[in-house]
């Protein structure tokens, strides 16, 4: 993604090797599945070993950093959307 004059910072460190909003979707989906999956789920569930050892977070640090970084990437997006930020397929070709 190229910087433009008005897109703050924030915003282009989001997607600065991103060229489309189609990889950004996909980051962010990328993002939400992996918060998911850091939830403590042994926490949850009377489980046997064998799911402690797929889900081997037993704790709320990596979905306490996950969950802000996904809204940043969403907001970014949002804000990408909003001021037309992505380039056109018609002037790719």
């Amino acid at each position: 993604m190229t910087k433009t004059n008005n897109m703050p910072l924030w915003v282009f460190l989001a997607f600065s090797s991103i060229e489309t909003r189609k990889g950004a979707l996909i980051l962010i989906g990328a993002c939400a599945l992996f918060s998911i999956y850091c939830l403590p789920w042994p926490l949850f569930f009377d489980s046997p070993d064998w799911f402690a050892k797929i889900f081997l977070i037993d704790d709320w640090s990596w979905v306490a950093m996950m969950l802000p970084i996904t809204l940043w990437y969403w907001l970014s997006l949002k804000w990408v959307d909003k001021n037309s930020g992505w380039k056109n397929s018609e002037t790719e070709k």
